[in-house]
């Protein structure tokens, strides 16, 4: 005589397939997710799929059910990584300039772009392997997610802040905007990768965190020129 399976437990969690975890609809965030705090923690070269899989809880095959390649999903967390820049920018620029400001103070587009450059530095140094990930070359080059795309907004607003700036120091002749802009990030961003290799500590002897103040203003001064408090 063959005994009979016991009745399930009504209290019990039902067991859930590698299949069923990886048709879950929420699956695509939670792999996102996954990949931030991967890079976060470990940088960009820990951005393996079977990594993120294990990570999030599915099996190393499941990422492919929502990105058909490693570019795809690595635009995904890079994605999240613009966002978070746009954000903190957003917080820390908003405000429009004031009409009726002294014409001897100096115009808030100044303050605002000395504000978003400590944050484009700041971001770079504590978020050093999502901003190595959202420049890698080959995701903006691939085009992956409309990546590239994502960038713009943050370059559009520096090169306005450039251009008021230029504007309301009367002397906004020289090279397009644009192209001061384009300098002045180039400048940002080497500042930031030679702060973090330690490069500009040995050749410049810079050190402590005034001395990347120093430098950010150096920056600054040299493409727009300095404020007036300093003039």
């Amino acid at each position: 005589m063959t005994s009979e399976p016991p009745d399930p437990d009504p209290g019990a969690t039902p067991a859930v397939s590698d299949a069923g975890r990886d048709a879950d609809p929420g699956l695509r965030g939670r792999l996102v997710a996954a990949g931030v705090e991967l890079v976060h923690a470990e940088g960009a070269q820990a951005l393996t799929l079977r990594e993120i899989a294990r990570r999030a809880g599915v099996s190393h095959g499941a990422p492919r059910r929502y990105f058909p390649t490693h570019l795809d999903l690595l635009s995904a967390i890079a994605r999240e990584g613009f966002t978070e820049l746009a954000a903190r920018v957003a917080a820390t620029t908003a405000g429009d300039d004031a009409p009726d400001a002294p014409a001897s103070d100096q115009p808030p587009a100044r303050a605002r772009l000395d504000a978003l450059a400590r944050v484009y530095l700041d971001f770079a140094l504590t978020r050093r392997g999502m901003y190595e990930l959202m420049f890698r070359h080959d995701l903006l080059e691939s085009g992956r997610l409309g990546l590239r795309e994502t960038s713009l907004p943050l370059f559009a607003l520096l090169t306005e802040l450039v251009d008021r700036v230029r504007a309301g120091s009367g002397t906004p002749s020289g090279p397009d905007s644009a192209v001061v802009a384009g300098a002045l990030w180039a400048n940002l961003h080497g500042i930031a990768q030679l702060w973090s290799w330690g490069s500009l500590a040995l050749a410049a002897r810079t050190e402590n965190p005034e001395d990347l103040d120093t430098l950010l203003r150096a920056a600054l001064d040299a493409h727009l020129g300095p404020t007036r408090s300093e003039r």
